[in-house]
């Protein structure tokens, strides 16, 4: 007899494109761990961050270091940032105000931007 494989026994389509689409948010929550670790270890040795829906399925994680400076990654799904906050150990908050707000440092030139976007401060070009 000769060997031959079920129909049944092949990955169906669906299978392989979710697949696909797992081993792809793993690298990218990999990326964005990766990132997260670095800005800790950049700011105070720790970070906490917030995770706040941007349009189109993008998820915008704002990060607070322990010397309360901040930036924001990207990522495309919020499953995605879950798991790179995970993998880099940062706790995440629901909210972007009380204790987490109030550790954000600013500057000279986040007051100078706000002051010339909301009452007639410098102009942003």
């Amino acid at each position: 007899m000769a060997d031959t494989k079920q129909a049944d026994e092949q990955p169906a389509a669906e299978e392989r494109t979710d697949a696909r689409a797992e081993k792809r948010t793993g690298r990218h929550a990999a990326r964005l761990a990766k990132e997260m670790r670095a800005f800790a270890a950049a700011h105070g040795g720790s970070a906490e961050g917030q995770l706040a829906h941007i349009g189109r399925g993008r998820i915008r994680v704002a990060l607070v270091g322990a010397d309360g400076e901040w930036g924001n990654l990207v990522a495309d799904s919020r499953e995605e940032a879950q798991t790179g906050a995970e993998q880099a150990g940062i706790a995440l908050q629901d909210d972007f105000d009380g204790d987490l707000a109030a550790k954000v440092r600013t500057g000279r030139y986040e007051w100078t931007r706000m002051a010339g976007i909301q009452v007639g401060g410098p102009a942003n070009g």
